[in-house]
């Protein structure tokens, strides 16, 4: 990349040359990149990609027009501003491997062309022309249609003057999975007149569905409302307001740890103008905000990270839940269809209430029998991740459908964990059916009546066809550990200090973000610090223990179970609901590169929470790390 970003040509030999894989989209455009969402993203296009070759301006000053890596390119966050910054640098096609759902998606409906086929390099430095055939090869009407017209907004435009029409959906009826239920009983059959559902869709189907629920938080917002004013003109109006939600959950930590380079660069400036900008957007379109805490008359935190409100809120079984974030998916632990698309799709979304789909090939995992003590929902999918299924690229795009008496065996909370990491390695979504688990939850939580609750209920058909079914059986799962770098990194923590030549000291243990900051986990670090704290122990001298609340409702369950004198008197850092360190946006990152954490969010990109290595793990495995000073298996 020296070579090549210094001007030298280099002759394009994929068999030979070595390919990085599983470039996240936190590499293309890292966190503080994202404050930007207009042309200037084009300047720190991959500034974030390891071994820091790709400084301000290379990309788009080197005058190049292709980008080629290896396997899952794009993985990670829904991140619009990173095809975006591409695409502005001058990047007009992405070859890979591989290529990530949502970030393949995004490419699409911005106009930056995309292929698995590297036959195409020779054909391209011969000068050959390619017809815009060889990029819509294989990909579904809808979305050959979005690529031939050069974008979601062009294309829609078509579509809304009658030029051009999403296929009828004519799949007999047929047993069918969790997933294409609910997609079908959604499907759009006349966009004029609002009728819904067709008898049965299949994998491949391409149609649009109406949402439920459409919700942005402000790192997003900004970026989508522009391209809405854009497309439709100042004036425009979201439709259906009501079921449109947004979330200022992000960057609410941000001045806390924003280093004194990006402060003198003007983000601290340009980050805030996203709240404001959202905040004004949402008052314009009486769109709810859910926006800043404040207690004992000062500004304490986010009223909730989006994934844990939307679960406690506001979607139901059966439900379409579209947000602008990866980890939307984890609201399918209520057994409903969820998932996250980028600023274009949300900007249509406003005005249509649909969204596009292709409809995705499930894949069924059966848990069965329990879990040992010690072992949690984390560690299964750690797990999971680390099969050759996920690491081959096989799972991109598929939805992971949870069944079995391992499943009905947990709780809500640690349903949530499975669906919430279901796109670590380019899953579509996760999803749960839901039983008199989620009725109770959602009657003692809402107060609505158990049979509205379940009469909601969609049920995967007897005889449904997957691509794959897995039997995992829960009794052989061990505490997990990913090492740095990706969630597929997963080894048995029992193996680890033979993996890394011994024992992991740690600097930072952090319990927190979506996925580790909810009800169950509060119960888990509490289990841990409470015998720590009765056997007169603290935590480890050298480490900064960090307890981050998912929502306000759930540090308002952690002080009524007296957690939070617990972890004080631990010595832990309590820090109130905002996604944080997981986006390296608050209390809990790294600050150099030889920091060592031990972390109980979901992903582990290089960069992504700091330049530091981060460790994933359960939050018992977070707590008892953070008493010891290094990774270790809680003693239960």
């Amino acid at each position: 990349m020296k070579r090549q970003l210094a001007g030298e040509d280099l002759p394009v030999d994929p068999g030979q040359e070595p390919l990085i894989n599983n470039i996240s989209t936190d590499e293309i455009t890292p966190g503080w990149v994202c404050y930007y969402y207009d042309e200037t993203l084009a300047r720190y296009c991959l500034v974030g990609l390891r071994g820091n070759v790709i400084e301000r301006d290379a990309i788009k000053s080197g005058g190049f027009g292709v980008i080629v890596s290896g396997r899952s390119k794009g993985c990670g966050s829904s991140r619009e501003t990173a095809p975006y910054s591409e695409l502005e640098a001058g990047i007009q096609l992405v070859v890979a491997r591989s290529i990530e759902k949502i970030y393949g998606q995004n490419c699409q409906n911005i106009g930056l062309l995309t292929t698995t086929d590297f036959s195409i390099l020779d054909r391209i430095a011969k000068g050959e022309e390619i017809p815009i055939e060889e990029f819509t090869r294989g990909l579904d009407p809808i979305s050959a249609d979005v690529v031939s017209y050069g974008g979601l907004f062009t294309y829609n435009k078509a579509r809304l003057a009658g030029e051009v029409s999403p296929p009828t959906i004519d799949t007999p009826a047929r047993p069918m999975t969790l997933c294409e239920k609910i997609i079908a009983a959604h499907a759009i059959v006349d966009a004029k007149t609002g009728q819904l559902g067709v008898t049965a869709v299949k994998p491949g189907d391409a149609l649009f569905v109406r949402t439920d629920i459409r919700f942005s938080h402000e790192y997003v917002t900004p970026m989508a409302e522009s391209l809405f004013r854009a497309s439709l003109g100042p004036e425009a109006r979201v439709s259906e307001p009501e079921s449109v939600f947004a979330f200022r959950d992000h960057l609410t930590f941000l001045d806390r740890i924003m280093p004194e380079a990006h402060i003198k660069l003007g983000l601290r400036e340009q980050a805030a103008s996203l709240a404001t900008v959202q905040q004004a957007f949402t008052e314009r379109q009486g769109i709810r905000l859910y926006g800043e805490v404040e207690r004992e008359g000062r500004t304490v935190g986010s009223e909730a990270i989006c994934h844990n409100k939307v679960i406690e809120e506001l979607a139901l079984p059966g439900h379409v839940v579209a947000g602008t974030d990866s980890h939307t998916c984890m609201a399918g632990a209520l057994g409903c269809f969820a998932f996250g698309v980028g600023s274009t799709d949300m900007a249509n979304a406003w005005l249509t209430r649909d969204v596009r789909v292709a409809v995705p090939e499930s894949a069924r995992f059966n848990l069965i029998g329990r879990l040992r003590p010690g072992v949690t929902a984390k560690d299964v999918m750690l797990h999971l991740l680390s099969q050759p299924f996920w690491k081959s690229g096989e799972g991109i795009g598929k939805v992971l459908e949870f069944a079995g008496d391992g499943v009905r065996a947990m709780g809500l909370d640690e349903r949530a964990t499975l669906t919430n990491m279901a796109v670590e390695a380019g899953g579509f979504t996760g999803i749960i059916e839901a039983d008199e688990v989620i009725i109770s939850y959602l009657v003692e939580q809402r107060g609505l009546q158990a049979e509205d609750v379940r009469a909601r209920i969609v049920r995967a058909d007897p005889g449904a066809t997957y691509m794959a079914t897995f039997d995992v059986n829960l009794d052989e799962i061990e505490p997990m550990v990913a090492t740095p770098g990706d969630p597929r990194n997963g080894v048995p923590l029992g193996q680890l200090r033979e993996v890394v030549g011994g024992d992991v000291k740690i600097d930072i243990a952090y319990g927190g973000s979506c996925t580790g900051g909810k009800k169950a986990d509060m119960d888990m670090y509490a289990s841990v610090l409470r015998r720590a704290v009765e056997q007169g122990r603290r935590v480890a001298e050298g480490v900064h223990l960090y307890i981050q609340f998912g929502s306000q409702d759930i540090r308002r369950y952690a002080e009524a179970k007296g957690y939070l004198e617990i972890f004080r008197q631990a010595g832990a850092e309590l820090v109130d609901p905002s996604c944080g360190a997981c986006i390296k946006a608050g209390p809990g990152v790294s600050n150099s590169p030889d920091q060592v954490t031990v972390s109980a969010i979901n992903r582990n990109f290089p960069g992504r929470s700091g330049p530091g290595k981060v460790y994933l793990a359960s939050p018992l495995v977070v707590a008892a790390s953070a008493i010891e000073g290094r990774i270790v298996s809680p003693k239960l």
